[in-house]
């Protein structure tokens, strides 16, 4: 089969009218067909040109003809003079492509990767190049079958030598520069951290690296802190590994190490007492700095402590997770077997942001309807808390090589973009606590045997990140599951606290749900649900979907996003005191133009409670969080002061039901009712963009909680925080929504506050 010219087009230019041609060439016959194009244009200037018959005028080739090989989005594509890793697909033609390839990067100084993985019709390199260098590889385009940017490179490096690993570490440690002292930090509440690891000294302080107990030492007994603190500071550490520009990192890093070690444990009672040890040794040491904990340690099952019955474990609170929710609300602790002790008053200068894992299942439970298994096994303490970022573990890792004989034959056991095997889930925990996981990030996949009787975790299914050198003397291993989804999300956290100094621990938690999306894996199960059952169901599996430090931290051209940070005070006497109602300055006119084109806006509202400190009553959850919020919006046909009304008659109900009223227009994704649990509430509403531009009312008030029900130790008249983010999202077209609203907002977004 032969090169065929398909078509031929006319393209006017500067210089006159161009010629370009679309050719089909068949797989294996590309170098042919180039060589003859080259042919041709080095003897265009001759009367008789080689091959003029096959095309005429073409001068040069190459760089579109590797743009041609690119599998990654267009745009990705790297400039033609960078320097950057390539991940080289050849065709397995006759068994001497990668030694065919190799002789063309010894020609060309292109360096090549140590390791190749083997797929059934393709083999994988590792090539740092230019796009231009690989223009020269006219001698091996019939081996070449792809090029994208490295996926395949956590079992690659993982699996090199320790002396090629260091040289990796070593090329990117010259290339890191540390954050300043003043930047803010992750904690990692973990097993220690190996600080001597050349990718973490510099972000981590002799002076930072603290254990529980003294006696116990700081450094990392087990591997597991010093694995989470790679990718807490890293995020991608694969991805800053194959970069080639200078990295120069916003955050910094601590460590106090939680857990004893083997075979001394602590004693589950104390879990809370330890993690509030924990949360004060890294402030004594470094009060003013901006922080956010990691916690990747969750519980066994079995674990409930004394008095604490196993029912709890479903969902309900347990002293460690009312630990996690008390500090979180900036109240300094300890615990007993009565509950929690309140030791000083809460201080919303003192509010901490806790990242915690939502649990894995256990190895043993791997079956092939993965999601059913998540479904049922719930959350791990203390992963409910109502305070706590919980973080769940999806994954895009769905390729699975040969280059082992051990794994011939074996498959991913999730689709690209499903939850995680690993990932447990709150489906099995009552309705009325908080939706956990509150976002995924990727975890790792899972691999199943042909007989479908043994599950395994192979490298190139694992995330790549540093190594503690306990056993040998590789400095870089892999790591999955919640644990390491739990890092990556402290990652977005410090991140956007780098970038938002000024942002409260609360707004950065809505910041990152906010910018969660579903996968197109997720989202089939969403479009096919047919209740609000099964709607709860897949709300409690995936929480809001995989966040996007880009989303969170700036808008696109086509979003709007705006933030408030704002403090109500919610009872009084018994009573409610206060709701806010916040006016958004929507681009009124530009969304009316719009007409029936259907837009969308995301709402999130994130506040910290304050637990009841009496273990007794935490099986209601108006019992155990201080006060409840929520949020509505005002709709299209309603005017402000029937929405006022409105939103009075529902805040006097904590269960919600709804007053007569004009009907409500579009469809909110989830709805007032799947939306309420925890302290944590996001909503995605859509419609036509006429009928946004009607609904420019947002009202935040309380509805009930135990400060109302015990007036004597109502704090309200302190007044609680709470962050709200709202965004409106038009078609992808040229509509300026950012310069009327930037005109409007000025400073702030103005409120109005009235008693409920």
């Amino acid at each position: 089969m032969h090169p065929e010219l398909v078509s031929v087009q006319d393209v006017p230019t500067a210089d006159g009218v161009v010629e370009y041609a679309t050719v089909f060439v068949p797989d294996g016959t590309l170098g042919y067909f180039v060589s003859r194009l080259q042919q041709y244009a080095e003897t265009a200037e001759q009367d008789k040109p080689r091959h003029g018959n096959l095309v005429d005028r073409i001068r040069a080739i190459g760089l579109a003809t590797i743009e041609t090989l690119w599998t990654d989005p267009p745009d990705a594509f790297p400039e033609p003079s960078a320097m950057v890793w390539w991940e080289v697909w050849l065709r397995r033609r006759d068994g001497n492509e990668v030694g065919r390839f190799q002789e063309f990067a010894q020609r060309t100084g292109v360096r090549l990767g140590s390791r190749t993985l083997g797929f059934s019709e393709r083999t994988v390199i590792l090539a740092q190049a230019t796009a231009e260098q690989l223009v020269g590889a006219l001698g091996v385009l019939d081996d070449l079958a792809e090029l994208r940017r490295p996926h395949e490179l956590a079992q690659i490096v993982a699996l090199e030598s320790a002396v090629e690993q260091a040289e990796w570490v070593d090329q990117l440690a010259r290339r890191m520069q540390p954050a300043d002292a003043d930047a803010p930090s992750i904690c990692v509440l973990d097993t220690g951290v190996h600080r001597a690891h050349p990718l973490l000294a510099g972000s981590l302080d002799q002076a930072d690296c603290h254990a529980c107990d003294p006696t116990w030492g700081p450094h990392d007994h087990g591997g597991h802190g010093t694995e989470m603190a790679g990718l807490a500071l890293y995020g991608d550490l694969g991805k800053a590994l194959l970069a080639s520009g200078q990295i120069r990192l916003g955050h910094r890093l601590e460590s106090v190490k939680l857990a004893p070690p083997p075979p001394a444990s602590n004693p589950p009672e104390l879990y809370g007492a330890v993690t509030a040890t924990a949360t004060s040794l890294a402030e004594i040491t470094a009060p003013q700095r901006r922080r956010a904990f990691s916690l990747a340690i969750t519980a066994n099952d079995t674990d409930a402590g004394p008095g604490v019955s196993s029912e709890i474990m479903v969902g309900q609170p347990t002293s460690w997770s009312a630990a996690i929710d008390a500090l979180a609300a900036g109240r300094a602790i300890a615990t007993d077997q009565d509950g929690l002790v309140f030791l000083d008053d809460a201080d919303s200068d003192a509010h901490r942001l806790f990242v915690v894992s939502a649990g894995n299942v256990s190895s043993a439970n791997f079956q092939d309807d993965h999601l059913q298994r998540s479904d049922l096994e719930a959350v791990q303490d203390p992963a409910q808390a109502w305070n706590a970022l919980t973080v769940g573990a999806y994954t895009q890792m769905d390729s699975l090589s040969a280059a082992s004989s051990h794994w011939a034959d074996w498959t991913p056991l999730a689709v690209r973009g499903e939850l995680s095997p690993h990932s447990r889930t709150s489906v099995a925990c009552h309705s009325t606590w908080p939706v956990k996981p509150d976002v995924v990030l990727e975890g790792g996949n899972v691999a199943r045997s042909p007989a479908g009787t043994s599950f395994d975790t192979p490298e190139e299914l694992q995330l790549l990140t540093t190594k503690a050198p306990l056993t040998n003397s590789r400095l870089l291993t892999v790591t999955c599951a919640t644990s390491a989804a739990t890092a990556q999300a402290s990652h977005l956290a410090a991140s956007i606290m780098a970038d938002y100094p000024s942002l409260w621990p609360e707004t950065v938690r809505a910041l990152i749900v906010h910018s969660a999306e579903w996968t197109d894996a997720m989202r089939k199960h969403v479009d096919q649900t047919t209740s609000k059952v099964d709607l709860r169901a897949v709300h409690r599996r995936y929480g809001m979907g995989v966040p996007d430090l880009g989303r969170a931290t700036r808008s696109a051209n086509d979003a709007l996003t705006l933030i408030a940070q704002e403090t109500i005070h919610p009872f009084h006497d018994g009573t409610m005191r206060e709701m806010h109602l916040h006016d958004l300055p929507w681009p009124a006119d530009i969304l009316a133009d719009l007409g029936h084109t259907t837009v969308r806006m995301r709402v999130t509202l994130s506040y910290f409670i304050e637990p009841n400190p009496g273990r007794r009553g935490w099986k209601r959850r108006y019992s155990y969080a201080s006060h409840i919020l929520r949020f509505d919006v005002r709709r299209a046909t309603e005017s402000t002061t029937d929405f006022r009304k409105r939103v009075n008659d529902r805040a006097l109900d904590g269960e919600e039901k709804r007053p007569v009223s004009a009907a409500d227009t579009g469809r909110w994704t989830l709805g007032p009712t799947l939306r309420t649990p925890g302290s944590l509430h996001a909503d995605i509403w859509e419609g036509t963009a006429v009928d946004l531009a009607n609904r420019g009312v947002l009202a935040v008030y309380p509805v009930t909680g135990w400060w109302k029900d015990s007036k004597n130790c109502d704090r309200s008249n302190l007044g609680v925080r709470y962050a709200l983010v709202v965004s409106i999202e038009t078609p992808d077209q040229d509509v300026d929504i950012w310069t009327p609203v930037a005109q409007q907002v000025g400073v702030t977004v103005p409120i109005e506050i009235s008693s409920a």
